[in-house]
């Protein structure tokens, strides 16, 4: 299969320039080893191959050996090679001598000596629709965010092919494959989880059934701020048998195989005494993981709007994040004690930012659009920014600027 082009091809040949090495992060899946590979000299497997196993039992340092840029795909099978890559690296002073990728991060106490100053991270996702070639990218975030007014043509919309498109998800793998491929391969993803790579990550056998209870949990409140209890409470069902520790520890180890990818809230100023709620909200790496989670299909997707809702707009927030990490932005959500809200903020280091409302369908355009006025009014602009973009992103319509200056941009028109 031909190699489709990631938003993280052109971060990885810029940090190439400037860092000795660069680690690459991301879901099991993504495609991090495959784009990797497109710019590589020399690829070390730590996890399939024997020789390695064997030099690195010997002698570590010559695992290192191979041209430059030498990839180091699933590094973390041996964590203690860190230390290696990050000694070569302070030795040798050469830009773009290895690239690291990892499906899973060790604990924090293999890396006790820094990377500072010699390792660059990028944190790499799962397709976005425009990489996918399922947007039109007639509306390009970065230039929304500089205040020009979007314009594409309108976009046919037909629910069930998008649910179609949640249920693929955004993984190289199942380009060109159907929906039934992409429950088929999110119902073993999870299944993989929870049987081996929970228990692989946490150094000691973890419940595979529990775990597989706190996922279908994340997958029902995706989208959401479920508190830690909330989720022990569901999880642990009539039984009560998963308490707030274990539900904290196994989702400390989701995070560690970035399977989860959880949107923080957005701290600001504004100028009313209401308190801003810190929670952040659940995502797992990939929608479709929870259509795999709780096994759902097309058809029921469909059926229950309000949860297809949720879906769509943890879809958005995973294709908000790529694209605003391609112009060095970050992305957040937003609420207050008196319960005004934002599905999204994308910031940028100068403190630019703006703020989106996620909506599945155009008709609720109006409401979102006071929603997100109401919001701007708040802000206090002698402390923060005033905001370069006012968005509602929909599932259907046309991008267009309304006579209020708010935004109206679908998802399949979006791009960086």
């Amino acid at each position: 299969m031909k190699y489709k082009k990631r938003f993280a091809d052109i971060a990885l040949a810029e940090r190439l320039k400037s860092s000795g090495a660069i680690l690459i992060e991301g879901a099991k899946g993504c495609g991090k080893t495959e784009t990797a590979k497109q710019i590589s000299a020399d690829v070390v497997r730590f996890d399939v191959d024997e020789e390695t196993r064997i030099k690195m039992e010997i002698n570590p340092k010559s695992v290192l050996s191979g041209a430059a840029p030498l990839l180091l795909d699933e590094w973390q099978e041996y964590p203690r090679i860190w230390n290696y890559v990050r000694r070569e690296v302070d030795e040798s002073e050469q830009k773009g001598r290895f690239i690291l990728t990892g499906s899973a991060t060790p604990d924090d106490k293999v890396r006790r000596h820094s990377g500072a100053g010699r390792f660059s991270v990028i944190k790499m996702r799962p397709m976005s629709l425009f990489e996918k070639g399922w947007s039109t990218g007639e509306v390009s975030l970065s230039a929304l965010m500089n205040g020009k007014a979007p314009e594409s043509e309108t976009v046919k919309f037909d629910i069930g092919e998008l649910a179609e498109k949640i249920t693929i998800g955004g993984w190289p793998g199942l380009i060109g494959k159907s929906a039934a491929d992409g429950l088929l391969f999110a119902n073993d993803y999870v299944s993989m989880i929870a049987e081996v790579d929970l228990s692989r990550v946490s150094d000691r056998r973890r419940d595979p059934y529990k775990v597989a209870r706190l996922i279908q949990s994340l997958a029902r409140n995706i989208s959401t701020e479920a508190s830690i209890s909330a989720l022990s409470k569901d999880a642990g069902g009539n039984n009560k048998d998963m308490s707030d520790e274990t539900v904290s520890e196994y989702l400390y180890a989701l995070e560690r195989l970035m399977a989860t990818d959880n949107l923080p809230a957005w701290n600001t100023h504004i100028r009313s005494s209401d308190m801003l709620r810190k929670a952040p909200k659940r995502h797992l790496a990939d929608p479709s993981l929870a259509v795999g989670a709780l096994r759902l299909s097309v058809d029921k997707l469909t059926a229950d709007l309000n949860y297809f809702g949720l879906l769509f707009e943890s879809l958005v927030i995973r294709d908000l994040k790529i694209y605003a990490d391609a112009g060095g932005g970050k992305v957040f959500h937003y609420r207050d004690s008196r319960g005004v809200e934002m599905d999204a903020i994308v910031e940028y280091a100068d403190g630019a930012w703006g703020a989106f409302e996620i909506k599945l369908g155009i008709g609720a355009a109006d409401d979102a659009a006071r929603n997100l006025l109401k919001f701007a009014a708040k802000i206090d602009t002698k402390k923060t920014k005033a905001p370069s973009a006012l968005t509602v992103v929909t599932g259907n319509g046309f991008a267009h600027r309304r006579t209020d200056g708010v935004n109206v941009v679908p998802i399949a028109t979006l791009t960086a």
